[in-house]
């Protein structure tokens, strides 16, 4: 039998279609205000901290409260950086910081707005995949959210 770092790793794609331009979308996920506004899933209550040094090798770092006022935090470094339509870049919980995965946020102009593809590559195993589907998919409801009502 192959080993763990012979197998394919889980991944997981989810694409959202958003009423803003890719510049507004970009920008959300690159100022720390905006992220603080709607980064994580339903029961995330607050984002205290959102740090970023936007620039290839440069560091983010986020901090969550949830409901029940656990904190969780995540962070990494910024592997390619194009405005407007491209974010890489590495992801790792503080709590398990040798779990590094990669996330990669394309955005691509369709109709009047943006369609995100987010790709999140290299889980642990199949569990954290799982959890990071349905963490991602509140965080990208609540960022689409943000546009509803607003010209792209």
């Amino acid at each position: 039998m192959a080993d763990r770092s012979q197998r394919s790793k889980p991944s997981l794609t989810l694409r959202r279609q958003l009423k803003a331009s890719p510049d507004k979308v970009f920008e959300a996920w690159t100022r720390p205000e905006a992220l603080k506004a709607w980064f994580g899933p339903g029961e995330i209550v607050e984002v205290p901290i959102a740090e970023v040094d936007l620039r290839v090798g440069g560091r983010y770092r986020i901090v969550m409260r949830a409901e029940d006022g656990e904190m969780h935090r995540v962070g990494g470094v910024y592997r390619e950086i194009v405005p407007g339509r491209r974010l890489r870049f590495s992801w790792a919980w503080e709590s398990t910081p040798e779990r590094v995965s990669q996330v990669t946020v394309e955005l691509t102009p369709k109709d009047g707005g943006t369609l995100l593809t987010l790709t999140h590559e290299q889980f642990f195993d199949e569990a954290a995949r799982d959890r990071h589907r349905y963490g991602w998919t509140g965080a990208l409801d609540k960022l689409a959210g943000r546009f509803e009502g607003q010209q792209a």
